[in-house]
């Protein structure tokens, strides 16, 4: 049996206030739903009605450019001498000026020649001793000669003679070396500048015993009209610009070998291009790099040995190289580079590139992008993929010219 329920009726038949009240909310409920079905409506209509972000947007247009590396290091003299005694003796003169220009074979220290010069004396006087001592020797044969024929000497005395002759002549030949030797020491007390250049500090005065022996030298000479500037290149970035320059990618830069530049401790530019001479062969096994050299001319001896300078060496060029600023680059967790490319239809797409070499505020892009492509490169946080958008300002990617600008450099720019 279902249970009955009656509500209390007042005098009239009219139910009570409770169920009115209840009916009225109902009825408020039902309005305050139908109004925020309408504002839902309203909302999303005007969503769909919102106009396309505006972005900025860059068209590739590729350009020539050549490639450079700013690498540094120090100089070095072309050519480097040690002035050392050859003989023993007393130092008697110092006949230089300390940091003064010498000539090769100008005298730089006189030690003292008494003994060389006896030694001399008595090697020649034995030279001519020999020399007459082969005269009669050979007077002697001679005349043996004409002897033997009529048996007015044996035969026996005929060749005694003759090796007489023979061991005269021998001994000639060997005094004549004892002279040249001696003649070599008198001349080593002699002590001459080995090569052209700037002489430093002498580190001996008169008066002081040198040998032949030491290895303290009694100056230094220094070449530097021409100065050398060794650097090192890593092995991975050499392998990869050989690469670049074999497939064409990249054209040698200049006709006469690679170029470089210099920029001086103070930072000023040096007024004489250099040129590379060659690189190592063999790759540091602790720094994984390449050593390259350079040489550079030094008429007004602006350069000295030992200073530090940045040099930037011309790689090669590109004559379709793309240019991105680097603000319309994104890089994922696996470090893919990609951009924002606008289409025909106005929509946004990205689009993987290879961008690993900087250029002031860009990067070159060597792969994904291509001459007419429209990167965006502001607006960038109001757009996604696959939305359409309007463009407001378009330019061409031209190089900005950015100065300290490594990686690369405009042809025009140098």
């Amino acid at each position: 049996m279902q249970p009955k329920f009656s509500l209390p009726v007042r005098a009239g038949g009219q139910a009570f206030a409770p169920r009115r009240r209840l009916l009225s909310a109902l009825c408020a409920a039902s309005v305050l739903f139908l109004a925020a079905c309408g504002r839902h409506d309203q909302s999303a209509g005007g969503m769909a009605n919102m106009p396309p972000a505006e972005v900025g947007v860059q068209t590739i247009a590729p350009q020539r450019l050549v490639m450079t590396a700013e690498l540094s290091g120090r100089l070095s003299a072309l050519k480097v001498s040690d002035v050392r005694p050859q003989i023993g003796g007393i130092v008697q003169k110092r006949l230089f000026t300390e940091g003064a220009d010498v000539k090769a074979g100008q005298v730089l220290y006189q030690i003292d020649p008494a003994s060389y010069q006896a030694a001399y004396d008595t090697a020649r006087g034995t030279l001519l001793k020999a020399r007459a001592t082969l005269a009669s020797a050979k007077t002697k044969a001679d005349r043996y000669t004409d002897l033997v024929k009529i048996k007015a000497v044996s035969q026996q005395d005929y060749d005694d003679a003759v090796a007489a002759v023979r061991e005269d002549e021998a001994d000639v030949v060997a005094d004549e070396a004892s002279l040249e030797s001696a003649r070599v020491n008198l001349d080593r007390t002699r002590i001459t500048a080995p090569i052209s250049g700037r002489i430093g500090a002498s580190s001996v005065t008169e008066g002081a015993l040198v040998t032949s022996e030491q290895t303290t030298a009694l100056a230094t000479i220094q070449a530097f009209d021409q100065m050398y500037l060794d650097v090192t290149r890593s092995s991975s970035e050499w392998l990869k610009l050989r690469r670049a320059l074999a497939s064409g990618q990249l054209k040698r830069a200049g006709e006469n070998g690679a170029q470089l530049s210099l920029t001086l401790e103070d930072g000023t530019a040096y007024a004489h291009d250099g040129v590379l001479q060659f690189s190592g062969i063999t790759v540091d096994s602790t720094t994984g790099s390449v050593t390259l050299r350079a040489i550079f001319p030094n008429p007004e001896r602006e350069l000295l040995p030992g200073m530090f300078v940045r040099a930037k060496l011309d790689e090669g060029e590109d004559d379709r190289a793309i240019l991105v600023p680097q603000i319309a680059v994104m890089r994922g967790s696996d470090s893919q580079a990609s951009v924002y490319v606008v289409d025909a239809a106005s929509k946004v797409r990205q689009v993987n590139v290879k961008a690993d070499t900087a250029y002031g505020d860009q990067w070159i892009v060597t792969d994904g992008l291509h001459a007419g492509d429209r990167v965006v490169t502001s607006g960038l946080q109001s757009v996604h993929v696959g939305a359409a958008v309007k463009v407001v300002d378009e330019h061409a990617g031209a190089a900005s010219g950015a100065s300290g600008a490594s990686g690369a450099t405009p042809v025009a720019q140098r």
